[in-house]
């Protein structure tokens, strides 16, 4: 507790500075008449709302804001924009702004294709997504993956040279990872999305967990006393078929806004995977075939009101059911070390799975005052379960199939059940030389898990005591932080921060009567700084420390049979890994931007496929094996080559230098790795628009692993009906099957793997999207508070 103490009284001098403010006020009209509902944005000088109002009745408007510079924005549908720049050091009267009708809708529609796809901030990159033709129809998932220098593969969402990235909403945390977060992005709707931030090294404000980085979803917002409602209809067709019907409703009046969704998903994908393992007594190669039921179910309800202007109140409920059911057929070819075949096993499996989560938030937000002191406090509560049933059967059989004997049979059965409470409050508190913010954050995870394991070779279920566990985990966590920001003058500002978090951990196996316990109070640090030369060039840097704690279901040490002769198991000893990440960034005209990065991972940890010589098993096991140096140049290109034709593109060259830290008989390498992506948007005509895009990542080699190269050719075509109103859209994805997993291969124990795995990547899509009511949404989102727990559960 010294630390925090300290981290305390360093900060009593900022409490001790006052603050004026000064009112802004100002009247909105057209030529004929005084305009109510007129929203009004006061941003600073990174581009950033810090406040905003509405208008009265009569046209006027007053805000409080401190002594500085900003800028004035005055939106309302059916008018221009105004926007203005305005310095505060007293009492200010705008008087009459009058705002322009628009002469015609094309008017608008040209102002948007101009519109900056890439913008480059202190401390993020803003991608705006309107004018990509693949979002339409599409969802938040998908949208991500067109963000620059952001890659979506394998369930996992990575900054290039970073890691696995966490997603936010708005500015609050999604509490998923993995397949599970996927499924919550699939049921966001991209047309509602306003711009997608990406954030390679996050404030102290979020919490610590995570290596790669955040994505912030920002949503569209529009007029008050409007109501909204989106209707899309799309059909995926690979080998099998995926139809997704999803529906949004958002309604504002006064003091009141309710948003509700409802998202269905029905269908199927076809997975193949081809593993070679090559023992010393000869090559053993799987192929397996499975048929992977698409089946979800989900829905959000969200509630606020605004008791006065200052003060809002709110309420969220979330759920969300997947049942992902599939049936493998795996062949496993035995040879020797001749090369010749003496041996095949066909293993068939039906699995049952299924998960679903809860989360309720309840959220009170108040200004305290005028001078912009904004006070916010979050309960939330989130029930994760999931069930995992798989019954197999694998014979043994000669060259020429003629059936030997039963291999194996089995049952193996795992649940797991995780609840969590956590409790947030976060203050920001403007001073005259200072912006500041702090907060706190408590959070308490309860996780149980049953692993079973059945014998069914005699045809009659046997329970094998030495394949059953219960294991009990429990995790606390306490966390503070403080965040300052100070713009020295118009080419320099500074952003400090210092996040301190304290975390008990207590795993515990029944079946073994064995306990694991980890207490640890870390501080984690970031520095920004940044530098306008001038109109042209501005220069950023940066630096953050993370923490990677493991997901709930890696500490579970018990295994889940893959195959008769494949194993995953868990970790109970796994401990968390730490990065120290640095970033220099150069920005030109917002059109060339040029960045350099440094991440070092210490004890990191990972999955191991491992292999025992003797039983000629495989074994997916995790441990804190390794320590990393990543290091990489990004370019990142904007260019209009003419009115119809806009271009996206970046180039990546990464490289890496890893050490293994535990003896697992293996040897790393590392290789340079690039990355390259074009996407290309074409306008027809006033209302038809195509996209060309292409990717393409080079072979490489990374510590344990050696992937081989990845691409992506998808053409996408949009068409403008009703007055927009409808919009129908074609996707051709991944045209020429090239963007699966391929030769990942690895040598742990003197055995050499190599994994190929395919997910129905190669598709085309046809969407339609209806929309009715006002044209604007203007609905708070508001992700749940429990953030770091719920995506480690790793679904």
């Amino acid at each position: 507790m010294k630390t925090s103490n300290l981290l305390i009284f360093l900060l009593l001098p900022f409490f001790s500075l006052a603050q004026a403010s000064f009112k802004l006020k100002g009247k909105i009209a057209s030529e004929t008449t005084s305009l109510e509902w007129v929203d009004i944005s006061i941003i600073n000088s990174e581009g950033k709302i810090i406040d905003g109002t509405t208008t009265k009745p009569d046209g006027t408007f007053e805000i409080n804001l401190k002594k500085g510079s900003y800028k004035i924005g005055v939106s309302l549908l059916g008018f221009e924009e105004y926007e203005k720049e305005i310095s505060i050091e007293k009492d200010t009267d705008l008087e009459t702004i009058i705002l322009k009708e628009n002469a015609t809708k094309l008017v608008e529609v040209v102002v948007q294709s101009k519109k900056k796809i890439i913008e480059q901030k202190t401390d993020r990159l803003v991608y705006n997504l309107e004018n990509n033709v693949t979002n339409v129809g599409g969802d938040a998932l998908s949208a991500i993956n067109t963000a620059p220098g952001v890659v979506v593969k394998n369930n996992t969402i990575t900054i290039l040279g970073k890691g696995t990235s966490r997603v936010m909403i708005d500015g609050r945390m999604i509490e998923l990872a993995g397949e599970e977060l996927n499924n919550f992005l699939k049921s966001i709707s991209a047309s509602d999305i306003k711009n997608i931030e990406i954030i390679s090294n996050p404030p102290a404000k979020y919490e610590a967990e995570g290596t790669g980085g955040l994505i912030n979803i920002i949503m569209k917002k529009g007029v008050r006393d409007s109501w909204k409602n989106t209707t899309t209809a799309s059909y995926d067709q690979n080998k099998y078929g995926i139809f997704t019907l999803r529906d949004n409703f958002f309604y504002n009046k006064k003091k009141f806004r309710f948003s509700a969704s409802i998202n269905g998903k029905t269908g199927y994908l076809n997975a193949t995977d081809d593993l070679k393992m090559y023992f010393p007594d000869g090559l053993s190669h799987m192929q397996s075939t499975t048929k992977v039921k698409t089946e979800n179910f989900s829905g959000k309800i969200a509630l606020d009101y605004d008791f006065s202007e200052r003060t809002t109140v709110g309420f969220q409920f979330m759920n969300d059911r997947n049942n992902p059911d599939f049936n493998s057929d795996i062949s496993i070819s035995n040879y020797n070390a001749q090369n010749q075949l003496y041996n095949i096993t066909l293993n068939k499996s039906n699995t049952d799975r299924g998960s679903g989560n809860q989360t309720y938030n309840a959220h009170l937000i108040t200004k305290l005052d005028g001078l912009n002191r904004k006070l916010s406090f979050d309960v939330d509560y989130f029930n994760y379960d999931s069930k995992f049933d798989r019954s197999f059967i694998a014979n043994n059989y000669t060259p020429e199939m003629i059936f030997v004997d039963v291999n194996q049979a089995g049952k193996n059965i795992s649940n797991q059940d995780i609840d969590n409470w956590s409790f947030k409050a976060d203050m920001e508190h403007p001073f005259q030389a200072i912006n500041l913010s702090y907060g706190a954050k408590m959070s308490f995870t309860n996780s149980i898990s049953d692993v079973l394991y059945y014998n069914t070779i005699s045809g009659t279920p046997v329970l094998d005591p030495n394949q059953l566990n219960r294991f009990i985990y429990t995790e606390n966590n306490q966390a503070i932080y403080v965040n300052a920001d100070k713009k020295l003058n118009e080419k320099w500002n500074f952003q400090m921060g210092l996040r301190l978090e304290n975390t008990q951990t207590n795993g515990f196996s029944e079946t073994l009567n064995q306990t694991t316990e980890n207490n640890y109070l870390k501080l984690f640090p970031t520095v920004y700084a940044s530098y306008k030369r001038n109109e042209n060039n501005t220069f950023s840097l940066n630096y953050g420390k993370r923490i990677n704690r493991p997901r709930f279901d890696l500490l579970n040490p018990f295994r889940i049979y893959i195959s008769s002769n494949s194993y995953s198991e868990g970790n109970p000893f796994l401990k968390p890994s730490f990065s120290d990440n640095f970033e220099f960034a150069h920005s030109y005209k917002e059109i060339l931007r040029t960045s350099v990065f440094v991440n070092s991972v210490t004890n990191g940890y990972g999955v191991l496929f491992s292999a025992n010589p003797e039983t000629n098993t495989q074994i997916v096991t995790r441990e804190n094996y390794f320590k990393n140096l990543s290091y990489g140049v990004g370019e990142s290109y904007s260019a209009t080559f003419a009115d119809w034709w806009q271009s996206e593109n970046s180039l990546y060259f990464l490289g890496a230098k890893t050490e293994f830290i535990k003896d697992i008989n293996a040897t790393p390498s590392n290789s340079l790795q690039i990355d390259f992506s074009t996407n290309n948007t074409f306008v027809l005509g006033k209302t038809t628009k195509l996209q060309i895009d292409f990717s393409y990542t080079t072979p490489f080699k990374s510590g344990l692993y050696e992937v081989g190269y990845a691409s992506s050719f998808d053409i996408g075509f949009k068409q403008d009906l009703f007055n927009k109103t409808m919009q129908i859209a074609f996707l051709a994805n991944d045209i020429f099957n090239t963007s699966y997993l391929k030769d990942f291969t690895s040598v742990v124990n003197g055995v050499k793997q190599v994994y190929s795995q395919t997910e129905s990547n190669r598709f085309v899509r046809l969407s339609v999207v209806y929309n009715f009511g006002n044209k604007k949404i203007n609905v708070k989102e508001r992700a749940f508070g429990n953030q770091e727990e719920k995506k480690r559960t790793g679904n």
